[in-house]
């Protein structure tokens, strides 16, 4: 039966399993069993490091089967619903119910409606409140659980912050209690409770929210003793020697970023105002090179990869950067494998940096100036230094580098057209500073995306411009740049519109979400899917303003995630917001 479903389906290398380096574990002898899964298509889930770090994880725990769940292209969803057929896992093939947990990794707002699909599909109950013992605990973790409230209705619990401790405590307390949970001598409810009790772990139902007149949030509190009343943020505390897997997936077909990825730190050392990521991580650690040139050895002899990506917020800030990069190549060059960087800071690519990019292959080189004028990089709280950055520059295009990529955002407070000049102007200095050592001058690539005033940071306080305002400086930077080896591309608006408005939300946008996936909304973070009018409709039918969560907030308003601990205080972030305020 699968094999005569494969032959009807584009890119059935999607379905098949069996990878390179898949581990042997039987399912049906298994303690317990975790479904892993991406909402989002197979090659941008095995791109993703945290995926493969849990799976390989769990897979090393004897009387555990972590198995993988992706969403699926529409030819293949329509086959699975004609036949009444649900996903089934890519190691045995076993059904999404069969599974005790079910483990969502969200990493983008824009996936929402994917996740329901993916319930859907498989005939579990899309609210929480509905489900019985007999189904899979459904919980998630990722970046956007930092802001669990919107999705609310729909998951049993999340961990939030890093996983790798605490879903092991929480497998172990499951463990402790599943034959009775299983038995029905202990509700849903009960248990829930009983792994709230691990730190991280945030159990929704347990809490209740109520609003004032105004809509604000006048009360967060637990409904049940025993529910804590903050979740404190986990994070791997010994990170130098926290799992890595080695045992690294090698698909048969092509997926986004196709290369072994070396997690060289978390957190990061600067302070961007705009940055989220960074209270995600915080605090800052980081691995040892000669652990990392270790692992980078063994990775390319069991995959035979010819790139190897270093992984980090600030990989250039990394103390044994220049080490471990010398080490790299002279592991490598000889045998063709490139070592390629993340957006790099102007400052590391000084002294010997030259050197070590030029004896790497040219996979290219991306810079992060995030406004055009110094004026706004200091609202930011950018550390971006343009001398350090022209002379780093001028190393790059002695290296050989020919193609450089900048990324920059709009709807900055204090934004004015004279800082939109800048963004052409700086990219036109970037690419004719090529000529100082090769007539034709440098194409550049310009990023372009909105602001989105994200949770846990100094700018969560500030609105967020809308889709129109961001169209007319689109449309601006699209007139005045002319010159043909600048080309731009723009995140579409509306999408940023979306995320901003899921990403500040509240529990009311949980019947939004609801309501968007009962209208046809999919794959929401693919521009040829997204479809902004579903999601307009979905507003409007459950009426829901979204322009509401993009205004200025209160310093005295309780926000929708205040709830939760991430370990950097709400009085520092308001510390910077002020600073903001006193530069703009």
């Amino acid at each position: 039966m699968i094999d005569d479903i494969l032959l009807q389906v584009n890119k059935p290398g999607r379905y098949i399993g069996r990878e390179w380096n898949v581990p042997a574990k039987e399912f049906k002898k298994a303690g317990v069993r975790f479904a892993l899964v991406f909402p989002d298509l197979y090659e941008v889930g095995m791109s993703n490091l945290g995926i493969r770090i849990i799976y390989g994880l769990l897979n090393s725990i004897d009387d555990v089967s972590c198995e993988r769940f992706f969403s699926c292209e529409p030819d293949m969803e329509n086959i699975l619903r004609k036949n009444s057929l649900g996903n089934l896992s890519l190691e045995t093939a076993s059904p999404f119910r069969e599974f005790d947990i079910a483990g969502f990794s969200l990493g983008s707002e824009l996936d929402y409606t994917n996740v329901l699909n993916i319930l859907d599909l498989n005939s579990v109950p899309l609210e929480s409140r509905l489900r019985e013992n007999s189904h899979p605990l459904i919980i998630a973790g990722g970046p956007c659980v930092l802001n669990p409230e919107p999705m609310h209705e729909f998951f049993d619990l999340f961990i939030i912050g890093e996983a790798e401790e605490a879903v092991l405590e929480l497998i172990g307390l499951y463990r402790e209690h599943q034959e009775e949970f299983k038995q029905g001598a202990l509700s849903r409810q009960e248990l829930l409770l009983l792994l709230a009790q691990v730190e991280g772990v945030y159990a929704p139902s347990l809490y209740e929210v109520k609003y004032n007149a105004e809509g604000k949030i006048e009360e967060f509190r637990p409904k049940v003793e025993g529910a804590p009343l903050k979740i404190k943020k986990r994070f791997a505390a010994n990170f130098d020697s926290a799992f890595f897997p080695l045992e690294w997936l090698v698909p048969y077909i092509q997926i986004i970023h196709d290369r072994v990825t070396l997690e060289v730190m978390r957190g990061c050392p600067n302070s961007c105002r705009f940055c989220q990521a960074r209270s995600c991580y915080y605090p800052l650690r980081e691995k040892k090179a000669e652990n990392l040139l270790k692992m980078a050895q063994e990775l390319c002899r069991r995959t035979g990869y010819e790139e190897i990506s270093l992984s980090g917020l600030s990989v250039s800030d990394y103390s044994q950067v220049q080490e471990l990069i010398c080490g790299l190549v002279g592991l490598f060059k000889e045998k063709g494998v490139a070592v390629s960087l993340p957006s790099i800071k102007p400052g590391s690519a000084v002294g010997g940096f030259s050197s070590l990019i030029a004896g790497t292959k040219k996979t290219g080189l991306t810079f992060a100036p995030e406004a055009g004028t110094v004026r706004l990089r200091n609202v930011l709280g950018k550390d971006f230094r343009e001398g350090d950055f022209f002379s780093g520059l001028s190393q790059a295009y002695a290296a050989g580098y020919q193609h450089v990529k900048l990324y920059f955002m709009l709807g900055l407070p204090s934004e004015r057209e004279e800082d939109l000049e800048a963004i052409i102007d700086f990219a036109q200095r970037v690419s004719n500073h090529r000529k100082n050592m090769n007539p034709a001058p440098a194409r550049v690539n310009i990023s372009i995306n909105a602001l989105i005033p994200k949770p846990h940071t100094p700018m969560q306080w500030f609105a967020m411009e809308g889709p129109a305002a961001i169209k007319e400086k689109q449309d601006y930077l699209k007139n005045r740049a002319k010159n043909r080896r600048l080309v731009f591309s723009f995140h579409n608006r509306d999408m940023s519109f979306l995320e901003g408005v899921l990403s500040r939300g509240d529990r009311r946008l949980s019947r939004v979400i609801l309501a968007a996936f009962k209208q046809g909304a999919r794959f929401d973070a693919w521009g040829n899917r997204f479809s902004f009018e579903k999601w307009r409709s979905a507003f409007q039918e459950c009426g829901i303003d979204p322009c509401l969560y993009l205004e200025e907030r209160s310093r005295a308003e309780f926000l929708p995630w205040d709830f939760i601990d991430v370990g950097i205080s709400k009085r520092a972030l308001a510390e910077e917001f002020n600073k903001i305020l006193a530069q703009i």
